[in-house]
């Protein structure tokens, strides 16, 4: 028999008894139940509606109970069409929230991790490759500029050489890079793709930027490894300076550097250092129209510092990881303290060290809007807080100064990458 059919069937035998139990009760209280016998062949519910002695109430019993059963099914028929209608809006939801590129993540400097893309954003189109090209050519030019003002003031014949051989070499490039990005304009064929031609370019320059360096030895041949500058002309996803070693675990830091910037808005990221699992373990930045920040285990101190007016200014930063207590200095002078900056967290090691750029992978995710333009030289790092009169030896070129006993800046201490150049400086001839 159904199962719908059984169900309803013992529900009226229980009606029955009920009915038979309330009837009995006019006779003493006493409850019966009466049973009968029942043809093996003949339907129970027939048999129970013939043998009920209530049997009008019994058929409106039945009646309704078959009527609550159809009103059940209805309802469950009109459920499961909506369940059906829900799960198909919730894919089509899901199919389209997919499709959507990742937001930024607040403040620019916590977006989500993307391939590294060392020409600039991939979803630009010639256009703006040739505008990023012809910065670039720009500071090559730059460069050579340069170049041409030491030969004057050296009035060297083989600087001279070395001058119009580099102007060679840029006109050249020039009209390459030209003649390239105009055939990604008008998609001549033969050019596999867009992404393909990039890559030539990038290596052309690459290989450009490697010459300029061979022609700039010239320069420091005789200079002392520490007397130099890194120098950033363009804000770029791709040019940054990385220091060789990584730094230990410290629980307590000095950081002190010379730079020279008039960017505006904000001179970007003078460093970063990152490490597995925490790519803001120690950074400093202007970004936007924020004032300069130091970044420690993701945690921000807000930094008096006023530097962009393109001027040498020479800038510490201290920090001890007990109450998390941070001092700031501008040009020897300390210009503001505070406590509370990742109290009890020490420095991790193992981690990348990365001049000019902010680092949102370890080693990566470069933000062309958050890269340091500007002349950068002279960074040390100590593993302890320096005094107020080391600092001061420091930006005032004492003979007591001394160099970051975690990190010297020198020469052999670092990796160019992108075009970004190295000239002579000296912080004292800057005062003077």
């Amino acid at each position: 028999m159904h199962a719908t059919k059984k169900a309803v069937c013992w529900r009226l035998f229980l009606c029955s008894c009920l009915l038979l139990e309330s009837s009995s009760q006019d006779f003493g209280g006493q409850t019966q139940f009466i049973c009968t016998s029942v043809p093996k062949d003949m339907d129970i519910c027939a048999a129970t509606l013939q043998n009920s002695v209530p049997g009008e109430d019994l058929k409106t019993t039945v009646m309704q109970l078959r009527e609550t059963v159809l009103q059940q099914k209805e309802t469950i028929m009109n459920q499961k069409e909506t369940i059906r209608e829900l799960t198909s809006k919730l894919a089509r939801c899901e199919s389209q929230s997919g499709a959507e590129p990742g937001d930024a993540r607040p403040g620019g400097r916590r977006k989500d991790a993307g391939t590294k893309n060392t020409m600039g954003d991939v979803s630009r189109g010639p256009a703006d490759t040739l505008t990023q090209l012809s910065q670039t050519l720009q500071s090559l030019k730059q460069r050579l500029e340069n170049l041409e003002q030491f030969s004057r003031s050296n009035n060297s014949v083989q600087a001279n050489s070395l001058k119009d051989l580099l102007q060679s070499k840029i006109d050249d490039l020039e009209k390459q890079v030209l003649s390239r990005v105009n055939s990604i304009e008008e998609g001549k064929p033969g050019l596999r793709n867009e992404t393909e031609q990039r890559g030539r370019v990038e290596s052309t320059l690459t290989t450009l930027h490697q010459r300029i360096t061979d022609l700039e030895k010239g320069q420091r041949e005789n200079r002392p490894l520490d007397k130099f500058q890194l120098t950033f002309p363009l804000r770029t996803n791709y040019m940054y300076a990385k220091v060789k070693k990584s730094l230990p675990e410290m629980y307590a830091l000095t950081v002190c550097m010379w730079l020279k910037s008039n960017a505006s808005p904000g001179v970007g990221t003078p460093f970063s250092y990152a490490v597995p699992g925490q790519a803001n373990e120690l950074v400093l930045i202007e970004w936007g129209n924020n004032p300069m920040e130091i970044l420690i285990n993701d945690k921000v101190a807000k930094l008096p510092f006023l530097i962009n007016d393109g001027k040498w200014h020479h800038i510490c930063v201290t920090w001890t990881t007990r109450d998390g207590v941070w001092e700031a200095f501008q040009d020897g002078v300390k210009r503001g303290s505070g406590e509370n900056l990742a109290p009890y967290h020490p420095i991790k090691p193992q981690g990348l060290l990365i001049l000019g750029q902010e680092q949102d992978t370890l080693g990566g995710g470069f933000d062309a809007t958050q890269a340091f333009v500007g002349d950068l030289a002279n960074f040390h790092i100590w593993d302890r807080k320096l005094s107020v009169g080391e600092i001061y030896n420091l930006a005032t070129c004492s003979s007591k100064a001394q160099v970051g006993n975690v990190f010297a800046w020198m020469e052999t201490s670092l990796d160019i990458y992108g075009g970004a150049s190295k000239w002579t400086f000296e912080a004292c001839r800057q005062l003077n």
